[in-house]
This record gives structure tokens, C-alpha cells and sequence, in this order.
């Protein structure tokens, strides 16, 4: 059999950041071997960034390279174009505007999806070709794809996993070398994982714009940042880790979608982050550094884990790559591989949702008070799952974890028991996964 003739694929790309130059240099060493197994020939011929004087360390000759965006968008000899620049705006205009020339679009942007994904989606739709994110949520970790196309027919019930690499980062730190929170932090900047400001990823927004995108595709549904309640690790400290540790948990930050059925019938959709008390022999519970994965529960498929580095120039460039590679291919074809129509559905406020919840107290230690405590969990329907006492005396601490239990029943204890005479100070309170 003759080898098939090659087509010709010029790409542009927008920004060369850390990502940006890993995909040109990824382009350059591995277009031979996909213009073999695939018939494409790819070449990166435009690339604009906002200062061209600066060396990028990429080998492309220097008229390559411009300030005009639009220019490169609107050059009708590009056939694709990548947009690694994020931010919302200009990106949103540039990929709105490749997309109605007929152009597939790769994207790692993963505030613009979230904010503006919908109309993206209908855009591509509209004209035909790809829209195409695979870098956009958790790195080099294929987990688009197989929501989009694998687990389309797929009853998802719970999508949760770490997908935010400094947070993890910071978290493995504090549990595995006894670091606090704040020399954690600074090791993440130091190494580059964390910014200067780290307000994005420690206090769940980063990992909150990525749960967004994950419950739309996951469940077909209309969901933007704001849908998403979400509290970071900052109040996180050592104390925390080593009392989970104890009690046969480790502490992560955990972006969670789920999709339930309403009284009514209808379905709505749950999305949170929070820092969560995971059991160790969850498999969630290995993944450390800053490593992400992504847990998947459905209806006939059970639990499935994807897993890998979710940071990175060149881990993140490399699902970039194989995202171009299917737009080229699909070009070729000329088709695309639409998202589908997204559905208004109800977003279960916080208040709603159920979960397990540990929880430490400072306490008298003396008779009855434990009857009190237990009395109240009691009286707002909370379950305890487990208790123990740390200390005696004025150092008396209890901790419990309890079963399943909803966010506003929950809040209605902890309120019942500041009132009692004998806790002195209620402590931490974070969710946990149910094991």
C-alpha cells in the first residue's frame, strides 16, 4: 500500500508563553512522525505575542513572529489556529472571530470557557469546525475527550478530582514534611508553581473556573464560574493534617460536580470546591505534588480515574498538540466534532448538598459533656460517624466525622453547639468524601 499524500496544515498561534513555545517546539520535533501515521503536515507559520524582541527559545525564523493578532486570525493562509494567551479579552474576539471564518480553534483557556463557553460552542457549532480544549482543565491529562465523546451516553452521576497542581502541591508539603502553610507556599513560588499572587489557586478559583467546565461537558449543562461555591486552603494548618491523619484521611483541595435528581423530578447540578478530608485508601488520596486526577463515577461505567501532570509548559503543550492534531485531521475531513446544545438546569445552592463533615471542638472535660454534644447533632438530624477525644483536662478536644448529612442541617448544629456552656471554641470544619 502507497503512503498517503500529506496535507498541508499552517497553524497560529496566539501567545508563546511556557505553553506556547512547548508547542512550537513540540510541532518541530514531532511533525514528521504524525505527517506518517496521519497525512498531516503541520507548520507553525505565525505566531503573535506582544513583544517580538523577546527570545522565546523556540527555532522559528524571526518573520514568524508578530504583535497583529488579528492579523494572523484573518490571514487566510492559516488553517488553524491555537490560542494560548488567556485571559478573557482580546481571546474571546479572536477565537469568535477564527471560528466564523471557518477556522477549528485549540484553546488551554480555561477562564474564557468557563465564562463564555456556551457561545463558543454554539460558534463553532454554527460554522462547522472544532472547537477543541483538552488543556484547558487538568493539563496533560486526557479528561475533555472522553466526556465529550467516550462517556457522552454515559449516566455521570459525580465528577471530583484535584486539578489544581499548586494547592496540591502546597497540601503534600504540609502532610509529608510537616510544612506550614505558609513555608509550603512560599517552596511553590520559588519552584514556579504558585504566582507572586496565589489568591487564583489557593482560594479555589482557578480549580473553580476548571469545575465549571468539567460539570458542562460532563452533564450537558449551562454552568459559569459563578455557579460554583468554593472555599481555598489558606485556613488549612498543620494541626488539620495531622488530626486527619489520625483519623485515616488526607487533606485535598476537591473540585466536585455532581448531578442529581430534584423532589420535582427534574435534574439539577451541584458544583463546589473546598478543601476535603479524603480516606487513604481512596485513590485520590496517592496523588500528590503537583500531579492532578480526575475521579469519575456513572451509572454503567462505576468509577474511572484519569491521572497525570496537570502543569506545565510542556506536559500542557502536549494536549494542546494532540488536540491540533485532531483539528487538522477533522479539517481535512471537513467536519467537526460539535459540543452539543447545553440545558438550563437548576444549580443546588451549598445549602443543599449533602456530605460528611469532620468537624473538632474545644470542650470542659468533665461528665455529661460528650451527652450534650451528641444530643445536639441529634436534634438537627446529624449522623456521627466517628468520634474521638484528644487531651484531657483544659486541653480537651473532641473530633468527629459524620455520615451523609445536608450543608443546612450541618450549619444549624454547629450553631446549636456554640450555644452550649461547654464547648469553649468549636475548631476546624471541613467536608468529607464518602469512602
Amino acid at each position: 500500500m502507497g503512503q498517503m499524500e500529506a496535507t498541508d496544515v499552517r497553524v497560529g498561534v496566539l501567545g508563546c508563553g511556557n505553553v506556547g513555545a512547548a508547542l512550537v517546539t513540540l510541532v518541530d520535533e514531532q511533525s514528521g512522525v504524525v505527517s506518517e501515521r496521519t497525512g498531516i503536515s503541520l507548520e507553525v507559520a505565525a505566531i503573535a505575542v506582544r513583544n517580538t524582541s523577546v527570545d522565546r527559545g523556540v527555532e522559528c525564523s524571526a518573520d514568524v513572529f508578530t504583535t497583529d493578532a488579528e492579523a494572523v486570525v484573518n490571514d487566510p493562509s492559516i488553517d488553524v489556529v491555537v490560542e494560548v494567551m488567556g485571559g478573557i479579552e482580546p481571546a474571546r474576539q479572536l477565537v469568535l472571530a477564527a471560528l466564523s471564518l471557518g477556522k477549528p480553534v485549540v484553546t488551554a483557556n480555561k477562564e474564557l470557557l468557563a465564562a463564555h463557553g456556551e457561545e463558543l460552542y454554539v460558534a463553532a457549532e454554527g460554522a462547522g469546525v472544532d472547537l477543541l480544549f483538552e488543556a484547558a482543565v487538568a493539563g496533560a491529562i486526557p479528561i475533555m475527550r472522553p466526556l465529550r465523546e467516550s462517556l457522552a451516553g454515559e449516566p455521570l452521576t459525580r465528577v471530583m478530582g484535584i486539578v489544581n497542581g499548586t494547592t496540591n502541591f502546597i497540601l503534600s508539603r504540609m502532610s509529608d514534611h510537616g510544612a506550614t502553610y505558609a513555608d509550603a507556599l512560599s517552596e511553590a513560588q520559588s519552584l514556579g508553581y504558585a504566582e507572586s499572587d496565589p489568591t487564583a489557586d489557593v482560594e479555589g478559583f482557578d480549580a473553580g473556573a476548571k469545575a465549571a467546565v468539567i460539570a458542562s461537558l460532563a452533564f450537558g449543562a449551562r454552568v459559569v464560574p459563578a455557579d460554583v461555591y468554593h472555599e481555598g486552603i489558606s485556613g488549612v494548618g498543620v494541626d488539620d493534617i495531622e488530626a486527619a491523619r489520625a483519623m485515616g484521611h488526607c487533606i485535598k483541595l476537591l473540585a466536585v460536580a455532581e448531578r442529581k435528581t430534584s423532589v420535582d423530578g427534574g435534574v439539577e447540578v451541584a458544583v463546589r470546591v473546598h478543601p476535603t478530608l479524603v480516606p487513604l485508601a481512596h485513590p485520590l488520596a496517592a496523588v500528590n505534588d503537583s500531579f492532578n486526577a480526575v475521579f469519575v463515577e456513572g451509572g454503567a461505567v462505576g468509577e474511572l480515574m484519569f491521572y497525570g501532570r496537570g502543569a506545565g509548559g510542556r506536559p500542557t503543550a502536549s494536549a494542546v498538540f494532540g488536540d491540533l492534531i485532531d483539528a487538522a485531521a477533522n479539517l481535512r475531513r471537513g467536519h467537526g466534532a460539535p459540543i452539543g446544545a447545553l440545558r438550563d438546569v437548576r444549580i443546588a445552592p451549598i445549602g443543599e448538598i449533602e456530605s460528611a463533615y469532620y468537624l473538632s471542638l474545644e470542650v470542659d472535660d468533665r461528665p455529661g459533656v460528650l451527652a450534650d454534644v451528641a444530643a445536639v447533632f441529634g436534634g438537627y438530624g446529624v449522623s456521627i460517624k466517628s468520634m474521638e477525644q484528644v487531651g484531657m483536662g483544659a486541653e480537651a478536644q473532641l473530633r468527629f466525622i459524620t455520615h451523609l448529612a445536608c450543608e443546612n442541617d450541618f450549619q444549624a448544629t454547629l450553631g446549636g453547639l456554640g450555644e452550649l456552656d461547654a464547648v469553649r471554641s468549636i475548631g476546624s470544619v471541613l467536608r468529607v468524601i464518602d469512602d
